[in-house]
């Protein structure tokens, strides 16, 4: 009988050739890891992913951004309050749309920016020192075609 407090002694059965629920449990475990690497600047993966967007696109909009990240327009609010807070983004009335703000990288955004890259990248390689010549690329690529795929519906 299976030792149920241990997860190594766990039968997952079809899990363990399933490529959604691979992808999940390393997607807790990056995700786990970059939370421990960036606790001290009080960023999640989630808003990592808002400034890198906004770092790259100054003056999108929040819908834009919502959307290239495949998030929640009403979540967006939130989101930029707290970057907001923290000084770190600030919004400005769209140039294109005069209903929506657009979003900045303050001065200190910037160099917070910077330094939190730094950590960031110190958390990928803690990854990607596992990986052999060309299979960081390979990852990236694979993962990239899932991501694009739209299956057909039955």
């Amino acid at each position: 009988m299976a030792n149920l407090n241990s997860p190594e002694d766990i039968d997952y059965g079809i899990l363990d050739t399933l490529i959604g629920y691979k992808l999940r449990r390393a997607q807790v475990n990056i995700f786990n890891a970059f939370s421990e690497h960036c606790s001290r600047f009080g960023i999640t993966p989630g808003l990592f992913g808002v400034l890198s967007i906004v770092e790259r696109n100054p003056g999108l909009t929040q819908t834009a951004i919502a959307n290239a990240l495949g998030n929640d327009r009403s979540a967006m609010v939130s989101v930029v309050d707290r970057l907001e807070s923290m000084n770190i983004v600030e919004r400005k009335p769209s140039a294109s749309d005069r209903r929506s703000h657009a979003l900045f990288l303050t001065k200190h955004g910037e160099a917070f920016y910077k330094e939190l890259v730094a950590e960031v990248l110190n958390h990928e390689a803690s990854f990607t020192s596992l990986l052999k010549d060309g299979e960081k690329d390979l990852i990236i690529d694979i993962l990239d075609r899932i991501g694009a795929h739209k299956p057909s519906k039955v």
